[in-house]
């Protein structure tokens, strides 16, 4: 038999991951073995090296936020979408020192988003509109909220040290948010889960030569991660310890995350629906303007590893 490919797996600490760090566990431990493949997990700071890394092949695959990957997609990175990494989980928390009461309040202020091309600031972008109000950089003219993007991880500090409130807000993967209001400097505003249920957010891609080359293998990480998923939503307790270690978080922590309330992400239906990219992509064009132009879905979304891996 050929040597095995270590197949590398780019991710960030948030909770979007977790099947990854659930199937790297099992691994680790031999409750699972990969006949075709070795799967190495590599942690990234931020959205930007993760677009980076796939686009010069130092990565075999990732999981990525789903606009980022369809740009990478439509500026010609060979890459599919296999699978969702998840469903919901993320989470606008308000500064408490910025008097924030209601959404016409970010008014005047910085919020902070993970990415240009992320559903978080899609969904922002929906909420700030009902209300009339403008979101935008700072540099565009007539904004009523000015967005900054800010890499996951560091959305804490900035709220640590804003201390005359001038930043409202931000919207992000947990347990960002609530390692945030954990600290006492934030308070949950809205759950993602509430401004679209059920949305998809992190996707799982991998390359195209990656697929072509090494089909088993590609097909082997995708049904542990279908696994991985129905265990963490049947096992909440498990999956937080887990997840605990994977994300350097409180158990305490993650465990919320998971479980209150109990759909504030889930992980058991991963199968990507064209219907819902297709609705963040017209979005993303016709009202956000930061999109140029769609993708042909079709050839992006590839749909036979989670059918063969009985995804829901």
């Amino acid at each position: 038999m050929a040597d095995k490919p270590v197949l590398k797996i780019g991710h960030l600490k948030i909770t979007d991951h977790l099947i990854l760090g659930v199937t790297d566990l099992k691994l680790k431990k031999g409750m699972e073995k990969f006949e075709h493949c070795s799967l190495q997990t590599v942690l990234k700071n931020g959205w930007n090296e993760v677009a980076d890394a796939l686009t010069v092949k130092s990565l075999d695959g990732a999981l990525i936020l789903a606009p980022t990957a369809m740009d990478l997609f439509k500026s010609g990175v060979g890459l599919k979408l296999l699978l969702l990494a998840h469903k919901s989980g993320s989470i606008l928390v308000k500064n408490k020192r910025a008097n924030i009461e209601k959404i016409e309040d970010f008014a005047g202020k910085t919020v902070l988003i993970p990415y240009q091309l992320s559903i978080h600031n899609m969904l922002f972008h929906r909420l700030l509109t009902e209300k009339g109000l403008k979101p935008g950089r700072t540099v565009d003219p007539d904004i009523d909220v000015a967005l900054e993007v800010v890499a996951p991880f560091q959305m804490p500090e900035a709220i640590q040290y804003d201390e005359d409130g001038e930043i409202g807000g931000f919207i992000v993967a947990e347990p960002i948010g609530s390692q945030v209001i954990d600290s006492g400097l934030g308070e949950e505003f809205y759950l993602s889960k509430d401004l679209w249920h059920g949305h998809p957010c992190c996707v799982f891609v991998m390359r195209d030569e990656i697929i072509e080359k090494y089909p088993e293998a590609v097909q082997e990480i995708t049904t542990s991660f279908v696994r991985s998923g129905l265990a963490i939503d049947g096992q909440p307790d498990s999956a937080a310890a887990i997840g605990a270690m994977f994300l350097s978080q409180k158990k305490e922590v993650i465990k919320k995350v998971l479980t209150e309330p109990v759909d504030r992400i889930t992980t058991g239906e991963l199968f990507p629906s064209l219907d819902d990219f297709d609705m963040i992509q017209n979005y993303m064009m016709n009202e956000m303007h930061i999109m140029t132009s769609l993708i042909d879905l079709d050839k992006f979304i590839d749909t036979r590893f989670a059918e063969q891996a009985g995804a829901k």
